[in-house]
């Protein structure tokens, strides 16, 4: 039996490292964790005769593969492979042959599985996580583009994401890395909003710790605080992928123990519905008190996983829940949790984001949840949260899902403002030039801002937002942004004051209206202040953007290294109450010895 084993154990090694491509060293931007090529079916006839067993003749079956996907951040297959035995994978390899089944999961650049082999284990590679990033923003001339336009974002999943890759030992993909979402994930010490505005304007301007001519004008919103025991009755929906993809403990168990949390802390007078989908959707739960948690509690503990992913069935269930209990002027909310991986229906980006774009329109408000590893579609993920009118938030243990759905349920499930768009004007007299960090994909025409149809983020009960401009003064070094037209005239503003360096301008709608209200703040020329004089809000934010350009290898901070943010991050942390920022350093800590021992 013991050579039985051994034989059987080196043929599926011998399988497993044929059909799984080499990682290439270094995918190019272009390819990395976003092209998916198709590959036309292979048949893959796998036999082996095992002699002298009990003088039984032992045959492996035929075994077919299916279309597989190829992510070309490690160039990991995905799909299964069916045969007798069993096997499970949906999105590895799922390998079954004769008795011989495998279970695994991966993570970008360095997946693992777990073979199975009558109690032996075999290791083995693959990765089919997708993540999307467009370059970053660009330089502009004040001159000919004074006005900088973009969405706001709550959305923190990228942090958390950080946060896994590193606690396992890896550096995050660079387009896993979405610079707003990291600085985002903190919460800043902002002046509550004022004159009846759900939001308010704070701004602070100061030098740019990586380049010595520069400046950095901070931006950040502040959402009005609520008082939970008096906030609207809540009307939500728990939407669950219970497909067989989800059955890795930090998928489906860990979920359950999520919403365990929220539960608890649910209102008598809140209501609960839930939805599953797998194969197909259905209904665990209908409309249900939060008064009766047992009975919540009971149909959550219930849930198995098992299945295909028939995802966008069950958003368009969900959807139809929250509809029959819609409670006006209350908070309508779907609340997704998945690991994005959708094989059934519907299941292209652009399809999901059209359905999504069409139920936001009841009045029903989405937050997206993100479970697991290995087959993890951030970039399915954040789009629909974006289009859903919602929020995105990726759960990588219980301690996140306490932050964001028992510390900071207010501003997960309580939008207090939507389609929240800022504009900025900087004045050509003190600007030359200036740059958003992050914010890539949320940036907007100029007409957008006027434009009420256009759609934006949404801000949650205290919700904090945070945005940088890095700034290249009028008349210093490099100021020339761009060269003067030789057959057009160009503006001279050689007369306009260099008094105000930009203004600041927010446009806002309430939860139920479709009309927006704007409000302004200017940003004075002579506010700068060294960068170690500024708030430790501004010095601590301006450092987490900084890790975030260099985890994604900018040009812009070629000149820093990781010594001098972990001591910036140490001399900004402040009181940090929660220990977020100690949790930080201590991250950034980790990733220098990651990176120095490549």
């Amino acid at each position: 039996m013991r050579k039985l084993i051994s034989t059987l154990t080196i043929v599926a090694i011998f399988i497993v490292s044929c059909k799984t491509p080499e990682r290439e060293t270094q995918p190019t931007k272009n390819e990395s964790n976003v092209q998916i090529e198709e590959m036309d079916e292979i048949e893959v006839a796998v036999k082996l005769e095992v002699k002298e067993v009990k003088a039984e003749k032992m045959k492996l079956a035929s075994v077919t593969t299916k279309k597989m996907s190829k992510v070309a951040a490690s160039s990991g297959v995905m799909g299964t492979l069916s045969g007798k035995g069993f096997g499970t994978g949906s999105g590895g390899n799922a390998l079954s042959i004769g008795g011989l089944g495998t279970r695994g999961r991966s993570s970008v650049g360095q997946g693992y599985g777990r073979m199975v082999v009558d109690n032996m284990q075999v290791n083995y590679a693959y990765n089919t996580e997708q993540y999307e990033s467009p370059d970053e923003n660009s330089w502009k001339s004040s001159k000919s583009d004074p006005l900088s336009t973009f969405s706001i974002d709550v959305d923190t999943a990228s942090y958390s994401n950080f946060r896994r890759f590193i606690t396992d030992h890896q550096l995050p993909p660079e387009d896993a890395v979405r610079i707003e979402e990291m600085i985002n994930y903190f919460t800043y010490d902002y002046k509550e909003p004022r004159n009846g505005d759900p939001v308010r304007i704070n701004t602070e301007l100061s030098k740019c710790p990586w380049s010595k001519t520069n400046s950095i004008l901070k931006v950040g919103i502040k959402g009005k605080s609520i008082d939970l025991k008096k906030a609207p009755a809540g009307n939500l929906v728990f939407l669950i992928d219970v497909s067989g993809s989800m059955m890795s403990y930090n998928k489906l168990p860990l979920l359950k123990k999520s919403f365990k949390l929220l539960v608890n802390n649910l209102r008598k007078n809140d209501s609960v519905s839930i939805a599953v989908y797998a194969g197909a959707a259905g209904t665990v739960l209908e409309p249900t008190k939060g008064k009766n948690k047992e009975k919540i509690l009971k149909a959550i503990e219930k849930l198995r996983a098992g299945g295909s992913t028939a995802g966008a069935q069950g958003i368009k269930l969900a959807y139809k829940l929250a509809e029959k209990s819609f409670i006006k002027g209350g908070n309508n909310r779907v609340i997704l949790a998945t690991d994005g991986d959708f094989n059934v229906g519907i299941s292209s980006d652009s399809a999901l984001v059209k359905l999504i774009e069409k139920e936001r329109k009841k009045g029903i408000f989405l937050t997206v949840l993100g479970f697991g590893m290995g087959n993890y579609k951030d970039s399915k993920m954040e789009k629909l949260a974006d289009k859903g009118n919602g929020n995105y938030s990726y759960i990588d243990n219980l301690l996140e899902a306490k932050k964001v759905l028992v510390n900071q349920m207010s501003g997960t499930l309580f939008t207090i403002a939507k389609d929240v768009k800022i504009q900025v004007e900087f004045n050509p007299a003190a600007v030359a030039g200036y740059r958003l960090i992050g914010y890539e994909n949320r940036m907007l025409k100029k007409e957008d801002f006027n434009n009420d149809k256009k759609d934006a983020g949404e801000v949650g009960a205290g919700h904090t937002v945070t945005a940088l401009y890095e700034i290249i003064p009028t008349g210093s070094e490099n100021s020339v942004i761009v060269d003067d037209l030789k057959y057009q005239k160009n503006p001279d503003y050689s007369e306009v004051s260099p008094e105000e360096m930009a203004t600041v301008k927010v446009r806002y709608k309430k939860p139920d209206a479709n009309k927006s209200r704007l409000i302004k703040k200017i940003v004075k020329s002579d506010s700068l202040k060294s960068f170690e004089s500024a708030g430790n809000d501004t010095r601590f934010a301006v450092t987490v953007a900084a890790v975030g350009m260099m985890l994604k290898k900018s040009e812009t901070v070629s000149d820093m290294n990781w010594n001098q943010v972990i001591k910036q991050a140490k001399a900004s942390k402040g009181a940090d109450e929660s220990g977020y920022r100690a949790e930080f350093i201590n991250l950034i800590e980790k990733a220098e010895l990651i990176s120095s021992s490549k």
